[in-house]
């Protein structure tokens, strides 16, 4: 895949990740939440161009760095998604404003390293960052994954109590 089209890719991953992270989603007992993450995975280690073939030590360094970043940003996403269940025991996500700051940060970040690298004459592709995207969006929907399963009733029976208000 080419730089433009990774770009591309990477751009309307994160347009649709926004719009469903600051929307109020019903999450779905069998969603494969971890199904995007791996395709775009699986598409930045098949690109090949994770590293700088000039500098492989130091982009492998920078890479590291990265994919830590990355760690970091998904946890902090996750943490600071809303996640409640209904009187129906469907449990339902939004996005905060806490949110909203992880994602700046998140892009300061990602734009820090990518800077440290250019200062240091290596290049980071465009891979690195769609792997990165995948490792956060990984650690974000499995946190918020764990979220909901605390908010699920114990049978099918139970009906849960609204607990959004406590849980903001």
């Amino acid at each position: 895949m080419s730089g433009l089209s990774t770009a591309l890719v990477i751009v309307a991953v994160v347009v649709l990740v926004l719009v469903r992270q600051f929307r109020t989603e019903r999450l779905s007992q069998d969603r494969k939440w971890w199904l995007l993450p791996a395709i775009l995975a699986v598409l930045a280690v098949k690109d090949g161009s994770l590293t700088d073939p000039h500098h492989v030590t130091t982009s492998v360094v920078l890479l590291t760095v990265e994919l830590l970043v990355s760690v970091g940003i998904g946890i902090g996403w996750g943490l600071t998604t809303r996640v409640w269940a209904d009187e129906h025991g469907d449990v339902w996500t939004k996005g905060t404003f806490a949110t909203a700051g992880a994602w700046l940060g998140g892009i300061a970040a990602r734009g820090s390293v990518v800077g440290i690298g250019l200062a240091m004459g290596v290049h980071l592709g465009t891979s690195s960052l769609m792997l990165g995207f995948a490792v956060s969006l990984l650690i974000r929907s499995g946190l918020v994954m764990l979220k909901a399963n605390g908010e699920r009733p114990a049978y099918v029976g139970a009906a849960a109590q609204p607990t959004w208000e406590a849980r903001g």
